[in-house]
């Protein structure tokens, strides 16, 4: 199979990893088809960019856009549904529709349209280990032990595993990000609303767990040498460094100029906190930092954020840039795009 890529297909292209992807694509001289839900927001995120054609589409009806795929050479799938993060309750059916249903039928169209190389946007969703042992990615969660967005990844991966035990010709690997953080966050995502909330003085404390903490441009970069790289069926590693909120808001606060908070917001206190802040985001239709799913999983979670990224640095030749660097870039295009006054 040629290891040419002249036309790429990226789904979630406006999202954090999507629209870094796109630009590291660019950057390379390869073509790309952003999907995305609006045209308005493909524009407000890459603006004249060259070499970018927006294609409008939804992840829950993939037929819409299908035809997009005809000519490209590989699809870079970084589309997924994760609203319980940053939003609150419970959307079962809806993470199944897109993240699983929709990548069975992206997977479909796409090799009825003569596409045979795939990148899945995975996750360390998919993996499981004991508190304080180093995570590869041989130690698979089960569905069990997951909540619906981390089984909606899981069943996701199975069905592009299951895909390629029935189409010898597809070639896919797996790319898993760990919390990312990085510019463009139009979102915000939940490293964004981090951000901005300790940046305007709205972080009532530091909360428990650890993490583990990754710029969105260094998993673009992962995803573009699983593409040239990475072996058929196989997953990697991209994400990032473990750190605690104790070890990762002085960071923040030093990048954003602010003075960090030191009080330790006890478990109770942060259940009803998430409360009021879905409460709050179903009045406004705004995002939010803290749901109850989101307690949940920091709790639930606390100190398995150590992963070993030895196989992806051998493979791939994986680096990560100093996390000072990614706060910093972060938060200053924030303040360049007006979201946050200028320093």
């Amino acid at each position: 199979m040629s290891t040419d890529i002249h036309t790429a297909f990226v789904t979630g292209a406006t999202g954090l990893l999507g629209n870094n992807l796109v630009r590291a694509l660019r950057e390379q001289g390869i073509q790309v088809k952003a999907l995305t839900r609006s045209l308005r927001k493909g524009l407000q995120q890459f603006g004249t960019l060259d070499g970018i054609e927006l294609v409008e589409g939804d992840m829950t009806d993939v037929a819409t856009f299908a035809p997009a795929l005809r000519g490209c050479d590989i699809v870079f799938h970084a589309a997924a549904f994760f609203r319980e993060n940053y939003s609150g309750g419970r959307h079962r059916d809806a993470l199944h529709r897109i993240n699983v249903d929709g990548t069975r039928q992206l997977l479909e169209q796409a090799y009825v349209a003569g596409v045979r190389r795939f990148i899945q946007t995975s996750s360390i969703a998919v993996l499981h280990g004991e508190p304080g042992t180093l995570i590869d990615e041989t130690h698979t969660r089960v569905l069990d032990d997951a909540d619906d967005y981390y089984r909606s990844k899981i069943l996701a991966d199975d069905v592009v595993m299951q895909f390629l035990a029935r189409h010898d010709g597809m070639l896919a690997s797996f790319v898993l990000p760990g919390w990312m953080w990085g510019p463009a966050d139009l979102g915000p995502t939940s490293s964004g609303q981090l951000a901005l909330d300790l940046a305007q003085g709205r972080l009532p404390g530091l909360v428990p767990g650890s993490f583990s903490v990754v710029d969105a441009r260094d998993v673009a970069q992962a995803h573009i040498a699983a593409a040239y790289k990475g072996r058929r069926g196989e997953r990697y590693l991209a994400a990032g460094r473990h750190m605690t909120m104790q070890e990762l808001i002085p960071l923040l606060s030093r990048a954003a100029g602010v003075t960090a908070p030191t009080r330790k917001v006890p478990a109770p206190l942060l259940y009803a906190l998430a409360c009021l802040q879905e409460i709050y985001s179903r009045l406004s239709g705004k995002p939010v930092l803290l749901s109850l799913s989101t307690v949940r999983l920091m709790l639930n979670e606390a100190d398995r954020s150590h992963f070993d990224h030895r196989k992806s640095e051998r493979e791939l030749g994986l680096r990560f840039r100093p996390l000072e660097e990614t706060l910093n870039d972060t938060l200053d295009w924030y303040r360049q795009h007006g979201w946050l006054p200028a320093s």
